[in-house]
């Protein structure tokens, strides 16, 4: 699995555009906003695995149910970022889910 920034420059760009205040820089600012959990340990690879497929779910349902407010708002680059990035991670978490059967 191929593990992709390039995403990155776009919504940090929307999200100061859109904002009065700065897109999170760091990873203390990432870890107050996400609602991936963080691992405690050295999970098997098993777990780590089930970890990041939770992980890549938890990023598709966030980005749905912010949808209907990107299309209620006529916002349509949003509306295909978002929908970009819920194809990524539907084939991410569709693969690893693969490795787990």
């Amino acid at each position: 699995m191929r593990c992709s920034n390039s995403n990155t420059p776009n919504w940090r760009r929307r999200w100061t555009r859109s904002r009065s205040e700065p897109a999170p820089g760091s990873y203390a600012d990432f870890g107050k906003l996400t609602s991936i959990e963080e691992a405690e340990g050295v999970p098997d690879a098993n777990e780590m695995i089930r970890q990041l497929v939770v992980g890549q779910e938890t990023v598709v349902r966030t980005a749905r149910d912010i949808f209907p407010l990107v299309d209620e708002v006529n916002d349509e680059p949003s509306a295909d970022l978002l929908t970009q990035r819920m194809s990524i991670h539907e084939k991410n978490a569709w693969m690893l889910r693969s490795m787990l059967d």
